[in-house]
């Protein structure tokens, strides 16, 4: 197994049944539950210094989730140019999410979900298995579903672990 297949295998490992589509809905159902039940002041804790507060960590989640509905885009087009990869630090640092609502942060990571569960759902079971190329490494447009479901709840699990025992 290579670097890259263990550093995405422990993202597709957190997906907690085989029916990832639905667990796409969920995960973005579990993500708003959080955020909704949180303050203005709430949502700009970070557990430590350096650290994300939680209005960054919901952008992030955007953020990414974006970047990976074009990889599934292009990948489900038979697009066979090579995509390029994000810095994740720099994304948030330049995204001002700390200056922004958490209701307007709230809005727009719900309207992407509902974007990539329509883009998801529409595509063809065949297009799903084309393999495309990102961030140097060759992956399949449903393993980028896949991934956008992992990821989620990877920082679900940071958020129960680390943050809300801190608020």
């Amino acid at each position: 197994m290579t670097d890259f297949q263990k550093y995405i295998q422990r993202y597709l490992d957190l997906i907690p049944s085989e029916n990832w589509l639905e667990e796409l809905k969920k995960t973005g159902e579990k993500t708003v539950e959080i955020y909704i039940q949180l303050s203005e002041e709430q949502s700009s804790f970070a557990y430590a210094e350096g650290k994300w507060t939680l209005k960054e960590l919901l952008l992030h989640l955007s953020d990414t989730e974006r970047v990976f509905q074009y990889r599934i885009l292009a990948f489900l087009r038979g697009d066979q140019n090579e995509l390029p990869g994000f810095d994740e630090e720099l994304y948030a640092n330049q995204s001002f999410a700390n200056e922004r609502s958490l209701s307007s942060l709230l809005e727009e990571y719900q309207l992407i979900r509902k974007s990539s569960q329509v883009l998801l759902e529409s595509a063809q079971s065949s297009a799903l298995q084309n393999v495309g190329t990102a961030n140097g490494n060759r992956i399949s447009a449903e393993t980028v579903g896949k991934l956008i479901v992992g990821h989620n709840e990877h920082h679900l699990n940071i958020i129960r672990e680390r943050y809300l025992p801190g608020l």
